[in-house]
């Protein structure tokens, strides 16, 4: 018997519409604009939004690091849930999968965030800061004014 693989859930209540969140998640030009876990720029996004489509980002964090991640759409609702693989560039080998949740509250929409099959805790852990960092991002970015 194996041993289950560290995940991560992040729940958030945003103040945006569901169909306004995904579009955050899956049009390029809106990933641009919030999609990395510091205030470092988001250099690329481009996505295949269904499934088996593919996407990728590239985004560079403060410190200077460039990070450039992968994945393949799993699952595709529109409005109410994202499924896709997850993979970094400089660690090829190592796959995770990403689930993005949307739920109609009266007043906005409840996102929950899960992020599976990491290889041990401590990666489990970097992500946990950087998903963190992120969503911080999505949530300042659906209150500016179009």
């Amino acid at each position: 018997m194996t041993a289950e693989q560290p995940s991560l859930t992040i729940t958030r209540r945003l103040n945006a519409s569901p169909a306004k969140i995904y579009d955050a998640w899956t049009r390029p030009d809106q990933m641009m604009r919030w999609w990395s876990p510091d205030a470092g720029p988001t250099l690329s996004a481009e996505t295949d939004v269904r499934p088996g489509g593919h996407f990728r980002i590239v985004f560079q964090m403060l410190n200077g690091v460039q990070r450039d991640c992968s994945g393949v759409y799993r699952e595709v609702e529109p409005n109410r849930r994202l499924v896709f693989t997850w993979r970094w560039a400089h660690v090829p080998a190592r796959e995770t999968l990403v689930t993005v949740g949307l739920r109609a509250l009266a007043e906005g929409t409840e996102l929950t965030f899960t992020h599976a099959q990491f290889h041990d805790e401590a990666d489990r852990d970097d992500h946990r800061k950087g998903w963190g960092g992120v969503l911080d991002k999505l949530e300042k970015f659906l209150v500016q004014p179009a």
